[in-house]
């Protein structure tokens, strides 16, 4: 079966590409999809397990079956800005 992958952030930029159409087996989950999307592409393998999916458009557990035609996004973790030492309170 196919399902349609959209890629943001650090994802998208080492893959040049927003989205991607991948053959899965009938029994695969998003997290069994992120593991064959490592594999397949060497630039995907250093990065963390630790990431957000969302499936046809909704937040879901990397556990949680795909069916055909399903559409997953694999959102990075997000980090940045920076350490405040004391908050202002005027």
């Amino acid at each position: 079966m196919k399902v349609r992958v959209k890629f943001f952030a650090v994802h998208r930029q080492l893959l040049g590409r927003r989205e991607l159409d991948v053959s899965v087996p009938a029994t695969a989950t998003i997290g069994d999809v992120w593991q064959q999307l490592k594999r397949d592409y060497p630039q995907l393998s250093h990065l963390s397990d630790t990431i957000v999916a969302a499936l046809n458009q909704d937040y879901a557990r990397l556990d949680v079956r795909v069916h055909d035609g399903d559409e997953i996004a694999f959102i990075p973790p997000v980090s940045g800005g920076a350490a405040c030492s004391k908050l202002s309170t005027s």
